[in-house]
């Protein structure tokens, strides 16, 4: 694969190859890479650019592409918005970025107006000679919190297509997607995967209907996909995974639990089922592809050439230090990396005979009674009984015991009202079996879905 070293991605996606049969698509066209890289028909007046701090605003992910694809390497930082960018924040986001231009691909700019930023919208605009692209462009990525501001992650091209040596799918037939959006790091990881490593890219558009993406993807002819596991609950829930025939299959952005990588495998019994730990701080850490939730143990405090990324545990929490992780927040909004160059991703890990196990977040977890329940933990055992589809387990306050466990879960179709409650029992059963007793729900609810926030994670803050 191409090194990045000075190399702009647009260089990079050119010296994998622009074999006729790579293409990029969305839910509106089709195009061949080689036409994608020289079409005219989205261009910026490139040297309006060089060297300054550029917020990217597109609608669609196809035209974001394009754009980061001119201004890599002319840009001295590229702020990249994801689809659900809440234009609150564009004050703040803008200061804490020194932004000092805006590019967008709608010519409805109102919502930037308040800024105060010249605007350049992406159109027609007089050919220019490519470009020398010597500038070490910054890539800003936002973290996916769901609740406050989120914060603004400084990446390059070179942390950015670190984890991409693994070697996976280096071909001009593969064809990889992604439930992502390619803004964010997990979509990103995929985007690159399909522009540097010599494949093609299916993107996936923000409120489209699962059927429908899953059924382009399966006319692009998808060979690789990914997305986080509550995207994958919601594709086995929609009965339309049958469009689409993968040979490799990938999670990551939640703790991929032993009920949703077997239900994974049943429906894709030929594809390769792999579950990733990456963060948009501390980028890709490993890849599992043996089948069984959690990691082995002994990834735990590796080091050395063979070691990509190096794991410790300190008081429960994974850290992770590699040349892979970001370099720092933007703004005054704390410190990434400790002073050893680790960066605590705040995931609490339980080790059990050999395999670490993800219990949840560290902020995340549920007082009861002064006793730590993580949600995920629970959720785990949940998911796993015959007629459920999905589960979400969060705290209601109480004036005894601080909060209680309450659990959310969408059942089958076929599971009536009637049927639920004659299966409480059987749920509460399975989890007194698994778990502590201060960790078994004090409620089971049946509800008809989950939200899921527009980062593909499970939206656990609950009114």
């Amino acid at each position: 694969m191409p090194q990045p070293d000075s190399a702009s991605l647009r260089h990079l996606t050119a010296a994998a190859g622009l074999a006729p049969g790579r293409f990029i698509a969305d839910s509106r066209v089709r195009l061949g890479l080689a036409d994608f890289l020289s079409d005219g028909t989205i261009a910026l007046p490139l040297e309006r650019f060089r060297g300054r701090s550029v917020l990217i605003l597109c609608d669609r992910q196809l035209a974001f592409v394009r754009v980061l694809l001119q201004l890599d390497g002319i840009a001295a930082r590229l702020v990249l918005c994801p689809s659900d960018f809440d234009f609150a924040h564009l004050p703040a986001v803008t200061a804490e970025a020194e932004i000092d231009a805006i590019v967008t691909d709608s010519a409805d700019v109102t919502a930037c107006m308040g800024s105060g930023m010249p605007i350049t919208v992406c159109g027609h605009y007089p050919g220019e000679p490519e470009p020398a692209r010597g500038t070490a462009t910054e890539w800003i990525l936002f973290t996916s919190g769901t609740s406050d501001r989120p914060k603004l992650v400084a990446h390059t091209l070179a942390s950015l297509t670190g984890p991409l040596e693994d070697g996976l799918a280096q071909a001009s037939d593969v064809v990889w997607s992604t439930f992502y959006d390619v803004r964010r790091y997990g979509g990103m990881q995929i985007l690159l995967r399909g522009l540097v490593g010599g494949g093609s890219m299916v993107l996936s558009q923000a409120d489209e209907p699962v059927a429908d993406f899953l059924g382009r993807a399966g006319a692009c002819g998808v060979t690789h996909i990914s997305g986080t596991p509550s995207h994958w609950r919601r594709a086995l829930m929609s009965a339309a995974t049958d469009r689409i025939s993968p040979r490799y299959v990938r999670l990551s952005g939640e703790v991929a639990d032993q009920a949703i990588l077997d239900n994974l495998a049943a429906a894709f019994p030929a594809a390769a089922i792999s579950h990733a730990f990456a963060s948009t701080e501390a980028g890709v850490a490993f890849d599992v592809g043996d089948g069984l939730a959690g990691f082995p143990a002994w990834l735990i405090d590796q080091a050395g050439a063979k070691a990509k990324a190096e794991l410790r545990l300190e008081n429960g929490s994974l850290r992770i230090r590699s040349g892979r992780t970001a370099s720092r927040y933007l703004g005054n909004r704390g410190v990434l990396r400790g002073p050893d160059g680790f960066v605590d991703t705040g995931d609490m890990i339980e080790v059990h005979a050999g395999r670490c196990h993800f219990a949840g977040r560290r902020e995340g977890v549920i007082n009861v009674g002064g006793q730590k329940v993580h949600p995920e933990e629970v959720e785990a055992v949940i998911n796993r009984l015959p007629g459920v589809r999905m589960s979400r387990v969060r705290g209601r306050p109480s004036p005894i015991t601080g909060s209680l466990v309450v659990a959310d879960i969408v059942m089958e179709s076929s599971v009536g009202a009637d049927s639920f409650k004659a299966m409480k029992a059987g749920i509460l059963d399975a989890c007194r079996a698994a778990l502590p007793a201060h960790k078994v729900p004090a409620i089971l609810q049946a509800v008809a879905s989950l939200d899921i926030a527009a980062s593909g994670k499970l939206v656990r803050r609950h009114a």
